[in-house]
């Protein structure tokens, strides 16, 4: 029982991580970023700002989010190495999330005390922001890896994996590099927003652009190929085996593509408003969690083609638990 409940924690911190994730992208876009000076941990030289500026409260919400983050991956951190035994793989799994949630937060100190928030258009924000989000989604894999393994998952063998390693290993990149092209996308549409499509498009091929607006038109590009990618990837993966885990997250990730690409050119016709930005973060998110499940299905020690699927894997995205 204790082990079970602990599951269910696990999911429903991935899923508060992911709440935070979308949150920070909303202070990005917003241009919240500066609501609290160059001071962290404190806000403006205090603990709790007496403004009423939507700025500040923006950013200290986000910091206050951030926080409870930190606070509850210790507590699975600790809850973790209580209910299971020494060498365990959730021990393993807990342990890579409390370091990633402290890189997380170093990171993002890191931004304000550089101020590289706001609007500033600066080469350190942009490796800043990459790094960020590499971060991030090294920080939803570990969490989506200790749910799965305290659901029943089995731990992964790479071992005897064959060419599938390889497949897996250059979509996971791929979605990395999908994932860090789309942040500097985001930035330069927050920097240099426009206002019709052919002002964008003037932008994107002007010799005197901007840096991080000659980077933008790299993201549409790059989402295509890793999107049809991972599609073809996981369905020939697919098509070899009888296990249901690993069928039931390829068409989950066919259709989160198909639906991510929709998304993303939704953003560009609408000139990148935040809420569609918002979601088109929230859909990458999903993506990277799936692409995770796959591949720890895909890579599973035991398999087990006529096995129940273990709770919060092939019975459904983010269902049992979050």
């Amino acid at each position: 029982m204790r082990q079970k409940n602990f599951a269910r924690y696990a999911w429903g911190v991935l899923a508060y991580n992911i709440f935070v994730i979308l949150f920070g992208a909303f202070v990005r876009a917003t241009g919240s970023g500066a609501g609290c000076g160059s001071h962290w941990p404190l806000c403006n030289g205090v603990v709790i700002p007496q403004t009423a500026q939507i700025g500040t409260m923006i950013e200290f919400t986000h910091r206050l989010t951030s926080g409870i983050s930190l606070i509850i991956v210790i507590i699975l951190f600790v809850w973790a190495f209580r209910a299971y035994p020494k060498g365990h793989r959730v021990r393993f799994g807990a342990s890579l999330s409390l370091l990633f949630i402290i890189t997380e937060a170093l990171v993002g100190a890191g931004l304000v005390l550089f101020q590289w928030v706001a609007q500033d258009d600066s080469v350190g924000r942009a490796v800043a922001i990459v790094i960020h989000l590499l971060n991030t989604f090294l920080l939803l894999a570990v969490l989506t890896l200790t749910a799965h393994w305290a659901s029943g998952g089995h731990s992964i063998q790479v071992r005897g994996a064959g060419i599938n390693l390889g497949i897996l290993l250059v979509a996971l990149l791929g979605t990395l590099v999908m994932g860090a092209s789309g942040a500097l996308a985001a930035l330069g549409d927050t920097l240099f927003p426009v206002r019709t499509l052919l002002e964008g498009v003037q932008q994107d091929f002007s010799a005197t652009a901007h840096y991080l607006i000659r980077l933008r038109i790299l993201h549409p590009s790059i989402a295509v190929i890793v999107g049809f990618y991972l599609v073809a990837a996981t369905g020939l993966i697919a098509l070899q085996t009888t296990n249901r885990g690993i069928k039931y997250w390829s068409r989950w990730l066919t259709v989160l593509v198909l639906i991510q690409l929709a998304a993303g050119l939704l953003n560009v016709l609408l000139l990148a408003p935040v809420a569609i930005q918002i979601v088109h973060l929230f859909l990458a998110d999903l993506v990277w969690i799936s692409l995770i499940l796959f591949s720890a299905e895909t890579l599973a020690k035991i398999e087990s083609p006529d096995a129940k699927p273990a709770i919060g894997t092939a019975a459904g995205p983010l269902v049992n638990g979050v």
